[in-house]
């Protein structure tokens, strides 16, 4: 009788299990972390990859800055070390973008790619979204744009993946600061992202929490996951450790920036749309334990 009854539903289990398949695809979780070093403060990372796997997410993003670096002599170390830290959480794929820190010449690039598996520049898909990784390392400084080489890279990438509704662009250092916080439309990185609808461009380097939105495009600074705070700064200012937990179901983005537990932090959790260029500009949302 069962199986008579299951043969005969046979097209409505199908579409069933297509529409719960589809669901599972359609939401997932990530977790975007902050840069690691530019003088790592002890502990601080480890206490970031545990309250971040906590929340189970599907894979992990670094805005880069994974180690000190700076000396090709004793960088295969610092990348052996770090990789060992890592052992224990294999299970959640990590994309790495490359940072000052981790390539600053062609020794270092070997090592970048050898110990990340990843090559400078690249993109990837998960679910109906897709992540492009670009390489601003040896960049002069928040004001040097992205080269033509790696606008056409970039540019290339997103036309062969313009079908996907929803993007991410990272990079480490802002390149796009300056000109976004002006209001400056005509920058090429930005007319890129709004010709090929993306919604999410991501950065780290300065160990700040900011957000400015720029006709459609929303462009953030990740707080730090590790590196020193570079000014003693309160928490309203976007000086803390954290990282960023995203929950994303179709084309819809709960983006949660999460600040560290004791004794690290006080775990106050905001939405990335709470912070501003200037600091925190939704304050009642950032009272501790808001929002989790």
């Amino acid at each position: 009788m069962l199986t008579r009854l299951t043969l005969a539903a046979g097209p409505l289990v199908a579409s069933l299990l297509a529409i719960c398949t589809a669901s599972r695809e359609d939401s997932f979780r990530f977790v975007i972390l902050g840069d690691r070093t530019g003088e790592p403060q002890p502990g601080v990372y480890e206490h970031v990859l545990r309250e971040a796997a906590s929340a189970n997410p599907a894979f992990l993003v670094s805005v880069g800055d994974t180690i000190q670096g700076l000396n090709d002599d004793t960088a295969e170390v610092e990348w052996r070390s770090v990789m060992h830290m890592l052992a224990s959480y294999r299970r959640y794929p990590l994309y790495f973008v490359p940072g000052n820190h981790d390539v600053w010449s062609a020794a270092s690039e070997r090592l970048y790619r050898q110990y990340t598996t990843r090559p400078l520049q690249y993109s990837f898909d998960y679910g109906q979204a897709h992540f492009t990784v670009m390489d601003s390392s040896r960049s002069e400084d928040l004001t040097t744009e992205l080269s033509a080489k790696d606008l056409a890279f970039l540019q290339e990438d997103l036309k062969a993946h313009q079908t996907q509704p929803l993007k991410f662009v990272f990079s480490h250092r802002p390149s796009w600061m300056v000109a976004a916080a002006l209001g400056n439309s005509d920058f090429p990185l930005h007319r890129l992202a709004r010709r090929f609808g993306v919604r999410y461009v991501i950065a780290g380097h300065i160990h700040q929490m900011l957000h400015l939105d720029l006709e459609g495009v929303t462009y953030i600074a990740m707080p730090s996951s590790g590196g020193h705070l570079r000014v003693s700064g309160e928490y309203g200012d976007g000086w803390f450790f954290g990282y960023a937990l995203l929950a994303v179901r179709g084309t819809a983005v709960d983006f949660r920036i999460r600040e560290l537990n004791s004794p690290h932090g006080q775990g106050r959790v905001t939405q990335v749309e709470d912070w501003g260029l200037l600091g925190l500009v939704r304050k009642k949302a950032a009272q501790t334990g808001a929002a989790r």
